[in-house]
């Protein structure tokens, strides 16, 4: 089910009205978010609530085997088995294919053919999200970060909860598993500020992300016959597709989260406004960058080891984060590419730690621009290997992007036939980071209007609903939903 569909239209305020005025009490209410969150979540595909409910069975049960252990040894064993067979599952689903085929090309090229074989599987929507989700928390059993519960119904909730389920964040057990233990209070307060944010949510998707995508594949589908300055524009807007379908989806994950009387954490800090890329990857996809970093980089020995190491830690992370967005070597170079970015940086410029946004003044200086745009101008070159289909299109677009021809040459542009759309999706880019910078030491763009006389806020309100209405792209499914 999408959040920018019909069917969620309905489901939302049906599953809002049960949870708060038929289901009051704290185990009926966990009982209904488990049973609305499965609805949701098999409305994709109903034999995909059986791997959820594996995962959440085994994580369940291992971290009270974890909790019981007598011994130390017998604690790691309930915990790595419990790792292998949760990440075995999603390899096999999400990468039994790619790795076989891999090892088949790399044996061809020694001239050993194999009689090698793949499955033929639907992947399963989300699955990298709930599992990292899932098997975080026997992890945080073990380090004794928290107490392994007896409610599986909480435990079953927590994993499943419909709006953060498929596309993140990516919540840890000491944040949101203890909101499903304690009674909820609904907040008129909460609420609204809620729906605010999903309003601002579904403005980034349906009106950003959707008609940048239409922009994007026009370009990135014909990219061999584009010139150089056509290609960059190709870029730009999947840049700025990602970010709205991506950070759009958390806007509404953590808007329809409030509603139900639940804290979500923020997935985005404005990454397009970052000064390194450094500082880019501490404000875009939060949680998974904030999971690796406590489950990968630092039992790897973080920085706290010498220079080389802790370069190597950096480059493990990336490689892993990488892989983690898809079977496909792209995403593997996109993820080395960003690891490299930030070695050369830590190497060149040593260590530094931007945490606020110019909070004093309104324009940045002319240091803080350029670095800004020069950030900015290395993701971009990142997405394009992210875009691409595969490693032959991601360095041909880019090798036409610095070597191609940047001269007219009367081939008709992808885009010719939408300059109108192409130049209103400029504009409403322009007004989404306008909200976005002036609002970039508070949690999101829309909150510019929170505290305005009603004529200014409900102006507003309009005015992105108009635009969703009637400058909607095509509809799109969410970019994330494939990882």
């Amino acid at each position: 089910m999408l959040f920018n569909s019909l069917e969620f239209l309905i489901f939302l305020p049906l599953a809002f009205l049960g949870f708060w005025f038929v289901f009051r009490k704290l185990r009926t209410q966990n009982f209904y978010v488990l049973f609305i969150s499965y609805l949701f979540y098999g409305w994709w595909d109903w034999r995909f609530l059986f791997l959820i409910a594996i995962t959440t069975i085994t994580c369940f049960y291992a971290g009270r085997w974890i909790q019981s252990a007598r011994t130390k040894k017998t604690a790691r064993v309930a915990l790595w088995l419990n790792i292998l067979f949760n990440i075995g599952i999603l390899v096999v689903f999400k990468y039994f294919n790619f790795f076989s085929e891999s090892l088949k090309v790399i044996f061809e090229q020694f001239g050993y053919q194999l009689d090698w074989f793949t499955i033929d599987v639907l992947l399963p929507v989300g699955i990298s999200f709930y599992t990292f989700q899932a098997i975080s928390y026997p992890i945080d059993v073990y380090r004794k970060k928290t107490h392994a519960i007896n409610d599986i119904v909480a435990f079953s909730a927590f994993i499943s909860f419909f709006p953060q389920l498929v596309a993140g964040p990516i919540e840890r057990s000491t944040q949101l598993l203890p909101q499903f233990l304690r009674k909820r209070e609904f907040s008129y307060d909460a609420a609204v500020d809620g729906m605010r944010q999903m309003l601002w949510g579904f403005f980034k998707k349906i009106v950003i992300a959707d008609n940048c995508a239409l922009i994007a594949n026009s370009i990135f589908d014909n990219y061999a016959v584009c010139d150089t300055g056509t290609l960059w524009i190709g870029a730009f807007f999947f840049t700025f597709q990602v970010y709205g379908d991506f950070s759009g989806y958390s806007d509404i994950a953590i808007g329809v989260a409030r509603l139900f009387g639940f804290n979500l954490s923020r997935n985005f800090r404005f990454p397009y406004f970052s000064r390194s890329i450094a500082e880019f990857w501490r404000r875009w996809h939060i949680s998974l960058n904030s999971w690796f970093m406590d489950y990968v980089y630092f039992p790897l020995g973080g920085s706290r080891c010498s220079k080389t190491v802790t370069y190597r830690n950096i480059m493990i992370v990336f490689l892993l984060s990488g892989l983690w967005h898809g079977a496909n070597w792209t995403y593997v170079i996109w993820g080395a590419y960003n690891g490299l970015l930030i070695v050369a940086a830590a190497i060149i410029f040593g260590k530094k730690k931007h945490d606020m946004m110019f909070p004093n003044r309104f324009f940045p200086g002319l240091r803080q621009t350029m670095q800004i745009i020069i950030t900015f101008g290395l993701v971009l070159v990142g997405m394009i290997i992210f875009r691409s289909e595969d490693m032959t299109s991601a360095a041909g677009y880019v090798a036409k992007c610095f070597f191609g021809n940047t001269m007219y040459d009367g081939t008709p542009s992808p885009i010719s036939g939408i300059k109108v759309k192409v130049v209103l999706t400029v504009i409403m880019i322009m007004l989404m980071q306008l909200a976005d910078w002036t609002q970039r030491n508070k949690v999101y763009g829309l909150q510019i209007v929170q505290g305005r006389n009603i004529v200014i806020r409900w102006g507003c309100y309009a005015f992105l609903i108009f635009a969703i209405l009637c400058f909607a792209g095509a509809q799109e499914q969410f970019i994330y939903f494939q990882f």
